[in-house]
């Protein structure tokens, strides 16, 4: 059996191949003669073929357009293998030497992106590696997307909110553009399952191609309903590996952006993303992958109506964010971000083991009038954890009231359940389409005057908007 390859390895080994079909000589006056290709797109090709990066720099400057509309014409018009890969292998150094170059291919009109598709399926590796590579750049570069993100380590660096500086970033769901985009990224996750390191199939240029794709916000949500979310988490420990670094960074970065949306975030957690971070974060000591594993992890603590600060103190994440506040980093931004981290974390944990407390009380199926369930501060400050799991806690409560033989729990319950309607902006509404307000009108007529009177006040707080006249109740 073959040993894995590094992500290195395999760059090093498409950089050498695109080489390789680079010093190709290519029958251009062949394809003109058969009407292929036309006699001016057979001059410009004659004019910028085998010339020098400054040369062919400056030949893009005076007839950019008219370059790129006769690349476009080859791949489209021409099936031969050796020609579209010497075309690809042409276009993609051009944008390696000038990523803006791919505006060109957008201008006038142009449709770079139907041939480009087409060649995704073709069956050879470096096609389709080459085809994605130009199209993810033609996508970042299309008409009406921001292209002013500074660039860091071959993927952009967006703002703390994961969004690009673009006004128009939208546009991704309009016209055709957007069906391109669904198809490239529903191709990507195809690709994704198919990837690891003892195939020619490598995941590098898929996730670079990803990162990309995803700065844009509403491509996130098409990436997570292709599924890609749960793909990246396995990718974590593949690329856990030293010279699989590059990888591994461009996967965590596809990961932040995720984070910033709660599907995606419930999705990667989900397919165990913490534990692999917290492992990472743990044995791999480079700083910007540091960085991002840090930042990552921030974002789901802070998200709402998520249970992640109680799984990141089950894994000790307080004891990993103590060794790595031990150690020396030159990056500012990554030991402020493992402050914050453990600030909030050591907040989130002490919020927690309260309502940690009321969770296990609750499914315990006993209640009784301890201070958690009379204190106002209680409700007020863990209110939308209810939210969590679908509203379990507020479903049980539910149960207890539907179930339960015991009057104390149900009088409890009843009260529990008013607290809830007081303090969520949207209480009434889910306690209404839960079937609470049956429950608590038939616990109206229960034997036990205490549990009488806590499901009158429950359904008194159905009814009312003046939350003063419960001040104290």
């Amino acid at each position: 059996m073959s040993s894995p390859r590094s992500s290195a390895s395999v760059s090093a080994t498409t950089q050498s191949e695109a080489a390789d079909i680079l010093s190709r000589e290519i029958p251009w006056q062949t394809y003109t003669t058969a009407q292929l290709l036309s006699p001016q797109d057979l001059q410009l090709i004659c004019r910028f073929d085998k010339k020098s990066v400054e040369e062919k720099s400056f030949l893009l400057a005076e007839e950019g357009p008219a370059y790129a509309k006769t690349f476009l014409t080859v791949i489209r018009n021409i099936t031969k293998d050796d020609v579209v890969q010497y075309t690809l292998a042409t276009i993609k150094a051009m944008f390696d030497a000038d990523e803006s170059k791919a505006a060109l291919f957008t201008a006038d009109g142009m449709d770079p992106y139907t041939p480009l598709l087409k060649l995704l399926q073709k069956d050879d590796r470096f096609t389709q590696d080459t085809a994605c590579q130009v199209l993810v750049c033609i996508l970042a570069a299309r008409p009406g997307k921001g292209t002013s993100l500074a660039a860091e380590n071959g993927v952009q660096r967006l703002d703390a909110s994961g969004a690009s500086s673009s006004s128009s970033s939208e546009v991704v769901h309009q016209g055709p553009v957007g069906e391109i985009v669904v198809s490239f990224v529903e191709w990507l996750c195809q690709q994704l399952r198919k990837a690891n390191f003892n195939s020619e199939r490598s995941p590098r240029a898929l996730v670079a191609a990803v990162a990309k794709l995803l700065v844009e916000r509403p491509t996130r949500y098409i990436f997570l309903r292709s599924g890609g979310a749960q793909l990246l988490v396995p990718l974590l420990k593949l690329s856990s590996a030293p010279a699989n670094v590059q990888l591994l960074y461009e996967t965590i970065f596809c990961i932040w952006l995720l984070t910033f949306i709660k599907p995606a975030a419930e999705a990667l957690c989900a397919a165990g993303l913490l534990p692999a971070l917290i492992e990472i974060a743990r044995n791999v000591g480079k700083e910007k992958v540091v960085r991002m594993v840090v930042l990552s992890l921030k974002n789901l603590l802070d998200m709402k109506g998520c249970p992640f600060g109680s799984e990141m103190a089950d894994l000790n994440v307080l004891k990993v964010l103590g060794v790595l506040q031990q150690g020396t980093w030159t990056d500012d931004e990554l030991v402020t971000a493992l402050e914050n981290l453990e600030e909030s974390l050591r907040s989130s944990v002490k919020d927690a083991s309260t309502f940690d407390k009321y969770r296990k009380e609750v499914l315990s199926g006993t209640l009784e009038w301890s201070s958690m369930h009379t204190d106002s501060s209680f409700w007020r400050e863990n209110i939308t954890k209810f939210e969590q799991q679908n509203y379990q806690i507020l479903r049980v409560l539910l149960k207890l009231m539907e179930v339960s033989k015991e009057p104390r729990t149900l009088a409890v319950s009843c009260h529990d359940l008013g607290q809830f309607m007081q303090h969520h902006s949207s209480g009434k509404h889910i306690v209404q389409e839960l079937k609470g307000k049956e429950l608590a009108m038939g616990l109206m007529a229960h034997p036990d005057p205490e549990v009488q009177k806590q499901a009158l006040l429950c359904v008194q707080k159905l009814m009312i908007n003046n939350w003063q006249v419960f001040k104290g109740v």
